[in-house]
């Protein structure tokens, strides 16, 4: 019976495809893969030594090596050689370089399966993090809109679409209630790195955001012919705002 003809996959096509589908620079799939393979390398072969990988952009096709710095003296049996001990692998070694030795990434098989998803899942998680993270630290002072999403010990989670945000207890009005699903808004008054990703702070009772609400609402504040100076409040009871307007007086 003959058999069906399957193409054969082009590697730099899918690495493109998914790249642009998670808009990821390429390179850093690259990288990611390289580092798999090398993981994968290091377990199938039973090595402690660095190994380090690379992908030939033009073919797709991965290859492996051992690699060893070339010192005075060795401090890292693991990772350094004398140059008399380079020497015997490559003739013309000299102080400071690196030699590498080819190892075989046939075969890697489940190993290099598993260690290949785990690396590819934790750098994608990585530069999601990342991606979120450049794009909310330059706005704070930004008002923004959200779902409730879930409570945890008094603070607020709110679901902004592609992250979530915090809205601290300190950060809330006594005076105001909240419910699963309701849309809440709120200015951001903080963005950190935390280890499982970006945490934005939003408030309900900075200052911040009565201004900006009245920049949003009023044309004048909008369009620059009244300036807010300063604001106060005390969230659910009162506020005081101070305006300066900078219309020219009518002629008389």
């Amino acid at each position: 019976m003959v058999q069906p003809h399957t193409p054969e996959v082009n590697i730099n096509e899918v690495l493109r495809q998914v790249a642009h589908e998670k808009d990821i620079d390429l390179d850093r799939w690259i990288v990611a893969l390289e580092d798999a393979v090398a993981s994968a390398a290091k377990k199938q072969h039973h090595i402690k030594e660095p190994v380090r990988s690379y992908m030939d952009r033009e073919t797709g096709q991965f290859s492996a090596f051992l690699y060893r710095q070339v010192v005075d003296e060795v401090e890292d049996p693991a990772a350094e050689w004398t140059l008399e001990e380079a020497r015997e692998h490559k003739e013309d070694a000299e102080i400071g370089e690196e030699i590498e030795i080819p190892i075989s990434t046939d075969g890697l098989g489940r190993i290099a399966a598993q260690s290949a998803k785990q690396v590819l899942y934790q750098r994608v998680r990585e530069a999601e993090r990342e991606k979120i993270f450049g794009e909310f630290e330059n706005r704070v002072g930004e008002v923004v809109n959200g779902t409730v999403r879930r409570f945890e010990r008094g603070d607020i989670i709110v679901d902004l679409g592609r992250t979530e945000a915090i809205v601290p207890r300190n950060e809330q009005s006594r005076h105001e209630r909240y419910s699963q699903g309701e849309r809440i808004r709120g200015v951001i008054v903080e963005v950190h790195k935390q280890p499982k990703g970006p945490q934005i702070v939003m408030s309900r009772t900075d200052p911040r955001l009565l201004v900006k609400l009245f920049e949003m609402e009023v044309p004048e504040i909008y369009d620059g012919t009244v300036v807010i100076k300063t604001a106060v409040r005390a969230p659910g009871e009162r506020a005081k705002v101070a305006v300066l307007s900078l219309s020219a007086p009518a002629s008389g």
